[in-house]
């Protein structure tokens, strides 16, 4: 899997939306479903909504029908070039920016990348924070989207605030360390979806762990005595799987 992860800690900004105030919504192309979803998840940590697909046709398909706001492209696909896919989008939309990946790092490929109709360009083996900020600077740049001073995530009771790192349930309010806050942030932006033990790594800690993936599963049990505890739970265990958070019954 081409990705280098960054060994700093995540990195605190104003979060961005659609200038409706609706989440931004991005389309991520690449056929190494691990590297998909790793930056998918990356995207969905930012409040945005995502999309994927594993080849071109599909690509076009989704373009067509989600009406992205930016998009992330492989220039290596195993039906059509990133390049043919870059222009049946293109068609469709002609302002979308799109942000192409790729594993050649000529001059050459730069220029035709770019030429082609992108906006912007990274080099696999890629940090997933990289994709991150190239992607906020191309939406700032064109426009697309709006940067709010503060976002309040909500889930059932439990109401997390970004700015102020004040955490309530059912109005009463939860004190948790920067880790915890982190982990349950990644949570309550991925509401009802499984979390791996991996993908909670890459996005909290930011770094490989060399196997000790069971620091997961102590932060997760220090968030269930703080959130859970005496209420109904709202953090659960999927076996072999990971952990979900969605709301009480």
């Amino acid at each position: 899997m081409s990705v280098v992860t960054s060994g700093n800690a995540p990195i605190e900004r104003a979060a961005m939306r659609r200038a409706d105030g609706s989440p931004l919504r991005v389309l991520v192309v690449d056929d190494e479903p691990a590297l998909a979803e790793l930056v998918s998840l990356a995207l969905r940590y930012e409040g945005w909504t995502v999309e994927t697909a594993a080849d071109g046709r599909t690509a076009v398909h989704k373009a067509r029908m989600l009406r992205p706001d930016v998009a992330v492209l492989d220039l290596m696909l195993p039906d059509m070039t990133g390049l043919e896919v870059l222009d049946r989008v293109r068609q469709l939309l002609p302002d979308l920016p799109v942000l192409l990946l790729t594993a050649k790092d000529t001059v050459e490929d730069r220029i035709a990348g770019l030429t082609a109709g992108g906006d912007d360009y990274v080099t696999k083996p890629f940090s997933v924070e990289e994709v991150v900020l190239r992607l906020r600077s191309l939406l700032r740049r064109t426009g697309v989207a709006t940067e709010d001073a503060c976002t309040r995530l909500v889930v059932g009771d439990l109401t997390l605030d970004e700015d102020s790192h004040e955490v309530t349930r059912d109005g009463v309010d939860i004190a948790l360390t920067s880790t915890e806050f982190e982990l349950l942030r990644l949570f309550m932006r991925n509401p009802r979806r499984v979390l791996s033990k991996a993908q909670i790594l890459d996005r909290v800690w930011s770094y490989d762990f060399g196997g000790r993936s069971n620091i997961v599963e102590l932060y997760v049990s220090y968030l269930r005595k703080k959130i859970d505890n005496g209420r109904a739970p709202m953090i659960h265990t999927l076996r072999g799987a990971g952990y979900v958070l969605k709301p009480a019954r």
